[in-house]
């Protein structure tokens, strides 16, 4: 039977990536009020009535500014496929291709300072590779102006025209920033550096003669500092001992914002560069992010996602240090009672390593709870205290949630980071079995009762906890993982591969690893029943993942549940498919480890 306790808190839409318009008078962002994300836009004088501006058959991705104009970037795959196309979207909705090349990826790039180029990086020369164009938006003429075999990026436009400042990756841990001279070709490097750094979020300077951006160079955690691009010269000018993230700049070039991230929780900050003064501004429990200064540079707007406070986008007045809620795409299922703020805990694993986790309990219960515990992908990410309406919903019904970061998580610095990579990736999973026994100990749980789930790596990490410590779990739920790091490898997109290399080893020199570890190759032990998810078009990590692994359990009439989504790629973005797939959830574990096990 249809569970329909769940569809208030799958309701709950988002707002996202909020750019002004260059006048100041709009606000243009993404939400999925219409069921699809799409463009829309905010009129900030009187009424601040809000109205669609896009209206397409596909997930918008990315909305910019076209400097200087009204004129909107915006960027769609197909069905989730993640071959980004390019496109223009005028104030009368008209929308104009820029690429038509559908078996490639085109990720945005900026536009020049007089508003009549733009830059874009492509692998349409190699799959394996990204190079950089420019593209004329009067006559759509299109210029590849620089190609190397490798990850390359831009990032904006120098101020005066000239040069391009571009990235290359190397790592999802390490790239280097340099400046693409437009003439010429040339490259610049600016960021030298000996072992891993990241460079992100650069901004000019007024002169044009430096950048200030966030780096983690010679540090665990990512600071604010300052290059000089003549002498290369790296100076530091705030570092705490949690990364800063989403660095943005005024038009004036006076004022930075950033977030902190302290454990999983934002706080904000401006710096006045005037004086080198500090400013920080209070929310609850939550994550700020898409960070941007209006054209008049008296406010700024960013978004907001929080377990009690699902994402919206918000203002805040520089001046007063007061904020404004700019849209309620949000409302709160049943009011906001209903919402559970978790408590942020950390445990020690089987080598003492203490590993951070939320904890989320239900309220009004006195029984022990089934417990789910909820596993991130990445795996070089991290769970943050935002909404999740799944896990509220099994909240309300009187499960337990919790959270972990475990190790290979991202937010706590570049070793912690890297205890997962390679032949170290059990390990990790062993973090999961150490939690198992802090929730025994915890004492609120019933330990017959706990539930694994998670998508992409998290999947993997799902997979390989049933199939190696096969007795903990009552039931387990895979969305779009990896059952074999050997097959994965081999199939996954041409320009992934190298990327996870880094992370996950090689076939030729760890496949023998991937055939111990490998969730697929140990199916016959797992005794959990398994619900599994995956949309046809991912290219990240190949349908094959879930359906080889499906098979082979079916094959021994293993409990195994499994849904494919053909107009979906890694994420799913269709509001039918989120209340699909989140319903068959709710109603798995509450077969499995709810009221009715």
């Amino acid at each position: 039977m249809e569970n329909f306790g769940i569809k208030p808190f799958l309701d709950v839409r988002s707002a996202r990536k909020p750019v002004y318009q260059p006048d100041g008078h709009k606000l243009s962002f993404i939400a999925d009020y219409s069921g699809l994300p799409q463009v829309w836009e905010l009129n900030l004088g009187g009424g601040r009535s809000v109205l669609q501006a896009s209206f397409t058959n596909e997930s918008i991705k990315v909305v910019k500014y076209i400097k200087h104009t009204s004129t909107r970037i915006i960027s769609m795959d197909v069905a989730g496929n993640e071959k980004q196309q390019l496109f223009l979207l005028k104030r009368d909705h008209d929308i104009i291709r820029l690429t038509d090349s559908p078996n490639h990826i085109h990720h945005y790039g900026g536009s020049s300072p007089n508003g009549k180029w733009i830059a874009w990086s492509s692998n349409r020369r190699n799959l394996a590779f990204f190079d950089i164009y420019i593209q004329n938006l009067e006559t759509l003429e299109i210029r590849r102006l620089f190609s190397d075999d490798g990850m390359y990026s831009s990032i904006k436009w120098s101020p005066d025209g000239q040069s391009l400042l571009i990235r290359k990756t190397n790592t999802h841990q390490d790239n280097d920033l340099g400046i693409l001279q437009i003439n010429t070709g040339d490259v610049d490097w600016v960021t030298p550096h000996i072992g891993e750094a990241s460079f992100k979020d650069p901004y000019y300077n007024k002169d044009g003669d430096h950048l200030y951006l966030l780096t983690n160079k010679d540090r665990e955690h990512f600071g604010l500092a300052m290059i000089n691009l003549y002498s290369k010269d790296l100076t530091w000018l705030e570092r705490r001992d949690w990364d800063f993230e989403e660095l943005t700049m005024n038009k004036e070039k006076n004022m930075l914002a950033y977030s902190m991230n302290e454990g999983g929780i934002s706080s904000g900050v401006i710096v006045d560069l005037k004086n080198s003064n500090l400013y920080s501004w209070k929310t609850p429990m939550g994550v700020i992010s898409d960070l941007t200064f209006s054209p008049n540079n008296q406010k700024l707007a960013y978004v907001f996602n929080g377990p009690e406070n699902p994402s919206d986008i918000w203002e805040l007045d520089i001046k007063t240090i007061h904020t404004e809620r700019l849209t309620y795409s949000s409302r709160s299922p049943g009011g906001k009672n209903k919402l559970v703020k978790p408590e942020l805990i950390t445990y020690k694993s089987f080598d003492n390593l203490h590993v951070p986790a939320f904890f989320y309990k239900p309220v009004n219960t006195s029984k022990k709870h089934p417990v789910v515990v909820y596993i991130h992908g990445g795996p070089e990410s991290q769970i943050r205290a935002v909404y999740n309406p799944i896990l509220q919903y099994l909240l309300s019904i009187g499960f337990a949630v919790c959270t972990p970061n475990v190790r290979g998580s991202t937010g706590y610095g570049k070793t912690y980071t890297h205890l997962d990579d390679v032949r170290k990736r059990m390990d990790s999973v062993k973090d999961l079995v150490s939690l198992v026994e802090w929730l025994k100990a915890e004492g609120s749980v019933d330990q017959r009762k706990i539930a694994l789930m998670g998508g992409s790596y998290g999947g993997f990490m799902v997979l390989a906890a049933i199939s190696h410590y096969p007795h903990l779990w009552s039931a387990a739920i895979d969305i779009v993982g990896i059952s074999s790091f050997r097959t994965f490898l081999k199939n996954t997109n041409p320009w992934r591969q190298k990327l996870r290399e880094f992370e996950y080893g090689t076939i030729e020199k760890d496949g023998e690893f991937f055939d111990q570890i490998d969730p697929l190759n140990h199916t016959d032990k797992i005794i959990s029943p398994l619900m599994v998810f995956h949309g046809a078009n991912d290219p990240r990590v190949p349908i094959e993942e879930s359906e080889q692994i499906v098979y082979k359990l079916k094959e021994r009439n293993h409990p195994v549940k499994y849904f494919r989504f053909e107009d979906e790629g890694h994420s799913f973005e269709k509001r039918k498919n989120k209340i699909f797939t989140y319903t068959k959830v709710a109603d798995f574990l509450e077969e499995y480890i709810g009221k009715k096990f």
